[in-house]
């Protein structure tokens, strides 16, 4: 009797088993939608077959401000034979997460360990940011989970935006809103043209049911070096301008003018103890000979003494430091540095103000009353009736110059009560324009000679970065490898560099060069491989949809001039090379002046870009670029 229970029991186990297994298992209907996705998305091991997102809005009435309500919902498909991905939701001491689920498609929950830690940033010394995850196992092709999330922020200036792109492909996108008629806010959309989303609105009572959806959405791309997603994906953001109770109307980012308001209570709360300040400044100021000494003095202490380390850490995400503890700790963040700036120079009799500013990686300006418009803060010296713009966090920048990342964005100067809105001056390519010139001679199959390298700008600005990363044994090794191109062939000798303390003047490097391997002859002619810097070979945008960008506007020359030995001729060069687009701008030249071969080579990258739609015609330009390198020079006798 006991036996044929015991048998029983393990029947009805292995019936549930059986059962649970067939509710959870992917169908035939599954894997054939998911072998067709697969088609469709071969990149892509994930799609998402319906996503959405509901927000709705309730008031704390003890402290006054909007809560927002967040709920994101998924259907996730494995497309692939197998995948493993992972499920994650960031959130701060402005939010909380109150569900974080995963489900089978039969609706019974998966049995995945969620883990909660802090976030931890290489790029952030310290940060509240914390993110809950799960590690997600797809055994086979068509299986289902259904994802959902709950958050909520606690001060609705946090919620700033939407976002329909996912990093996996998305069949079906919603994005919901329910708005009560004692909030004004606006959906201010962005990118929208060209894709067919679809946007209705309808009123239920108090509430205001805003709807958009969007089918076929494609994932995020891929590659590196693009613009900022905000200027790339369709998005909403979020902009709370008031809220109504009892017959009060608050504002809250109504315009730029607001959202100052709420940077200058911060700014209203530090207690700066400039006292800490002063010695320093006077050793800084005491022997210079006019105000620009001055001023440079402070500007490029702080640039070589305090070490940028970014925050994020609550209010302090948008407070700055005090000056005396950013000088004390010798580190602060962008805010802390820049705060030092401005007490140091107003401690030398400068008029000295913070400045929040959005880099290059963001699409808004100040016309967008957002947390989201700004992720940076600098120093606004008003010195003879100019604005200079002080960047701390810019290391080898010097006065006058600014970096790629803030030129032409809007900046918001404080002025008391009110700000100011101006821009950042932009730049040229010629402003960062870098030299190469060679004065070489052949001896023995061996090309011997002279070189010169100046650069100016952001690409002095750049070298210096990743000289200076180097450790102090490894500097001249690391420098050596740079000017031979890391090859065996090019032995470089008796380098001799500029001051590359000054930051005022342009950076140089003069060696002597040997290069072995690019000269051959045979009989009475002699063939010469002239190029052997081959700038920009085999930089191929293969498969790329979006912009390229570069780190700053380029402009590089080259010169190199071979010396004809002496009884020979040239009896075959390569040809020459241009290519005019408006963002870039080749042109390569060979001339023979009887003694001598003139080798001309000009990158011009003027806006620091290579446009989606110019992607095509610079790979074919690559194509043409690697030919003409590998044509030989021949000299006769």
């Amino acid at each position: 009797m006991k036996t044929s229970q015991l048998w029983l029991g393990f029947l009805c186990l292995f019936v549930n088993t059986v059962v649970a297994q067939k509710g959870i298992d992917p169908t035939p209907e599954d894997i054939s939608k998911a072998k067709q996705l697969r088609e469709k998305y071969a990149k892509d091991d994930i799609a998402i077959l319906e996503s959405s997102d509901f927000v709705s809005f309730d008031l704390n009435k003890k402290d006054g401000k909007v809560i927002v309500n967040h709920t994101a919902r998924e259907n996730l498909m494995n497309i692939n034979h197998r995948a493993d991905i992972h499920k994650y939701e960031f959130y701060d001491s402005e939010s909380s997460i109150q569900t974080f689920s995963l489900k089978y498609r039969n609706d019974k929950p998966a049995q995945f360990s969620v883990t909660d830690e802090f976030y931890k940033d290489n790029d952030l010394f310290y940060n509240d940011a914390k993110v809950k995850y799960i590690a997600v196992d797809f055994p086979v092709q068509g299986y289902n989970y259904k994802y959902e999330m709950e958050k909520k922020y606690d001060d609705v200036k946090y919620f700033t935006a939407l976002y329909f792109n996912d990093e996996y492909p998305i069949l079906k996108k919603k994005i919901a809103f329910d708005i009560p008629n004692w909030l004004e806010v606006e959906l201010r959309e962005f990118n929208f043209e060209g894709h067919k989303i679809t946007k209705t609105s309808t009123q239920e009572g108090n509430i205001t049911h805003v709807t958009y959806t969007f089918d076929e959405v494609p994932a995020i791309y891929k590659e590196e070096e693009t613009p900022g997603r905000s200027y790339l994906y369709p998005h909403i953001l979020i902009l709370a301008k008031s809220f109504t109770k009892d017959g009060v109307k608050t504002p809250l980012f109504r315009d730029y003018n607001d959202l100052y308001k709420w940077y200058r209570s911060l700014i209203l709360m530090m207690k700066d103890d400039t006292n800490v300040l002063k010695d320093k400044v006077a050793e800084l100021t005491a022997n210079a000979k006019s105000d620009e000494e001055k001023i440079k003095n402070i500007y490029y202490w702080v640039q070589d003494n305090i070490r940028y380390i970014a925050f994020e850490d609550g209010i302090a995400g948008f407070k700055p430091d005090e000056s005396n503890n950013v000088f004390t700790k010798r580190y602060g963040d962008c805010k802390g540095m820049a705060n030092l700036i401005k007490q140091m120079l107003k401690l030398a009799g400068f008029d000295a103000r913070l400045t929040w500013i959005g880099t290059k990686h963001i699409a808004y300006d100040y016309r967008t009353p957002s947390l989201a418009v700004d992720n940076h803060m600098i120093c606004t010296l008003f010195h003879k009736g100019k604005k200079i713009y002080l960047d701390g966090t810019e290391k080898f920048n010097s006065l006058g110059d600014y970096a790629e990342r803030i030129q032409n964005k809007e900046v918001m100067i404080e002025d008391g009560e009110k700000c100011i809105i101006e821009k950042v001056p932009g730049g040229t390519a010629e402003a960062n324009k870098e030299l190469f010139k060679a004065t070489l001679s052949i001896e023995n199959e061996t090309m011997i000679g002279t070189c010169n390298k100046s650069f100016f700008g952001e690409s002095k600005t750049q070298f210096l970065n990743i000289y200076n990363s180097f450790e102090t044994n490894k500097k001249k090794e690391r420098l050596d490898g740079f000017l031979s191109r890391q090859n065996k062939s090019i032995q470089v000798k008796e380098v001799k560099t500029s001051d590359f303390k000054d930051r005022d003047i342009p950076l140089t490097l003069d060696y002597g060069i040997t290069i072995s391997n690019k000269v051959s002859s045979f009989d009475d002619e002699i063939y010469v491989d002239l190029d052997f810097m081959n700038e920009y070979k085999n930089f191929e945008l293969k498969d790329r949809k979006v912009d390229y960008e570069m780190d700053y506007k380029t402009n590089f020359n080259s010169l190199i001039t071979l010396k004809i030995p002496d009884g020979y001729k040239v009896t075959k060069i390569p040809s020459n090379l241009v290519i005019k687009e408006p963002n870039f701008d080749i042109n390569i030249s060979f001339e023979n002046t009887g003694k001598e071969i003139v080798y001309k080579k000009t990158f011009l990258f003027k806006n620091g870009c290579i446009k989606a739609n110019e992607i095509e015609k610079w790979n074919d330009f690559n194509k043409k670029l690697i030919e003409n390198y590998n044509q030989q020079i021949t000299l006769s006798k």
